[in-house]
């Protein structure tokens, strides 16, 4: 069955700017914990795939679209799934509801698979398509 990743973070004190909502660069790092969710989700943490498959995801884009803002105390639901799976790459799309269900932001991030012995782009084994295609909702 398809399926998104939804799990949740919090925000703390820090994270606030001088205007009194998270500050953007939060999102970059709620991005890569979804990031890191969700190849964990799927049996692949990114040290495991380093060592056992020889290859290592990187970012090639990522793009925030900033609809409402989170405050101290909101309650921060991040969806991720896979929109797009392709030989070599990913594109990974988040959602960032509070806790009144309303979408606060949402991202997209291209990914792309390496050999981190060559630095070049890696073809994902049959294996690895299988296990992230579990979240895998085609736009």
């Amino acid at each position: 069955m398809k399926q998104k990743l939804i799990f949740e973070e919090r925000v703390f004190t820090y994270q606030i700017d001088f205007v009194g909502h998270v500050n953007n660069i939060v999102y970059v790092q709620w991005l890569e914990n979804g990031r890191v969710h969700l190849l964990e989700a799927i049996g692949m943490p990114a040290h495991e795939i380093a060592e056992s498959k020889g290859i290592v995801p990187i970012l090639t884009h990522t793009s925030i679209q900033y609809k409402r803002p989170f405050f101290l105390n909101n309650r921060v639901v991040v969806e991720v799934w896979i929109s797009r799976l392709n030989h070599a790459s990913a594109i990974m799309e988040f959602r960032f509801l509070n806790e009144r269900n309303e979408l606060c932001a949402t991202a997209q991030q291209k990914g792309l698979f390496i050999n981190r012995l060559t630095m070049k782009p890696a073809r994902l084994s049959e294996e690895l398509r299988q296990a992230f295609e579990k979240y895998l909702i085609p736009e």
